[in-house]
């Protein structure tokens, strides 16, 4: 049975992570989100805290051993100070992360210690479709073999840092299974679109939208086996890392406003004495909880093998998603009309919560 209580290195890495987003990322969410851009320095900053690199053997340039349960308490504390913060920050996780759990030996010694070893730089991967039926396990985007080459054809959407990026990694439909590729920057035939995606929140993160028109890659390229088996575990792991996030977005919302109500007055008494608020408040709190734990417990179970821990990834992410739209709208329902002004985070919380449903591909823990 796994422990409820984090080890001596867990917590102090959710203490710096804490304190990185209370002072740096928090202060900045506002005018990231208004300026549509975050200041370099501070994903830079973000970096060097080394959640990355903590979970990448020695061999392979860093200093530690990959846990989902570690990574999905530190998504968590990053995702209260700000969500499109915490997905920059964790954007080179999206190349690194798959290319450890399944890629070849070469493949990890070419691209984990350039990644790990340097500073921040923009290797992403690309996931979601345009499309309202969208599915991780049936992409449209489509991979064939030909004479020990892959053609990569389709499209895809909200690529974080596609206009930048060293490489990406892109999953489409081989054989009937999703499998990853990598796609160097400059390939023929990859198109990215100049105008960044406009979405209702995470403004500050740059996603693109992409094209793929024959592009041909080495067979080396591809991760894993043709079996596609190795995906279940690469998209377990980003469901677990969205439900985290989903959490901290949820207890940040939950925290501003309970602060709120013990300060704001109405009728000559705090409003956090109000029943109606007060058990908004609890039934916020305890739907917080509650998926923290299935999180957590989908995070211990891929971390030991077990089973089912691709099916408690999935309820773990769905479950957090609905949680984070509910909580984070009763949060600027407790604000009132103040919760419908921008100078409250409220609002963007609430606009960042409600994008957890299409959010799997954009981080992995």
């Amino acid at each position: 049975m796994y422990s409820f209580e984090p080890n001596e290195e867990q917590q102090m890495l959710i203490d710096a992570v804490g304190k990185y987003a209370e002072n740096d990322l928090r202060p900045a969410a506002h005018d990231a989100e208004e300026g549509r851009e975050l200041p370099r320095k501070l994903v830079s900053k973000g970096w060097e805290l080394g959640l990355l690199q903590a979970s990448i053997p020695e061999l392979y340039g860093g200093f530690g051993e990959r846990s989902a349960v570690t990574g999905a308490l530190a998504v968590e504390e990053m995702a209260f100070g700000d969500l499109a913060g915490a997905l920059a920050v964790m954007t080179p996780s999206l190349f690194a992360t798959p290319i450890l759990l399944v890629g070849s030996e070469e493949q990890r010694k070419e691209y984990l210690p350039k990644i790990i070893e340097g500073d921040w730089s923009p290797y992403t991967a690309a996931l979601i479709e345009y499309s309202i039926d969208f599915d991780a396990d049936d992409l449209r985007t489509t991979a064939r073999s030909v004479g020990g080459e892959y053609i990569l054809n389709g499209e895809k959407a909200f690529v974080p840092f596609a206009k930048d990026a060293e490489a990406i990694i892109v999953y489409a439909k081989l054989d009937g299974r999703t499998q990853g590729f990598i796609v160097p920057k400059n390939t023929s035939g990859l198109t990215i679109l100049d105008e960044r995606e406009k979405l209702m929140g995470i403004n500050a993160l740059p996603l693109y939208r992409m094209k793929l028109d024959n592009v041909k890659i080495p067979a080396s390229n591809r991760l894993g086996d043709a079996s596609g088996h190795n995906f279940e575990l690469i998209l377990a792991s980003m469901r677990i890392a969205s439900a985290s996030a989903a959490v901290g977005v949820a207890k940040a919302s939950f925290e501003y406003a309970k602060n709120y109500a013990k300060e704001r007055e109405a009728f000559g008494v705090k409003i956090a004495q109000k029943q109606a608020i007060a058990f908004m408040l609890a039934e916020m709190i305890t739907e917080i909880e509650a998926m923290r734990l299935l999180t957590w417990e989908a995070a211990w179970m891929l971390d030991t093998g077990k089973e089912d821990a691709a099916r408690q990834a999935y309820l773990a992410y769905t479950g957090a998603a609905d949680m984070a739209m509910t909580v984070t709208d009763r949060g600027v329902q407790i604000l009132g009309g103040h919760g419908y002004i921008r100078e409250h985070p409220v609002e963007m919380f609430l606009r960042n919560g409600r994008g957890f449903a299409m959010l799997v591909g954009l981080a992995i823990v």
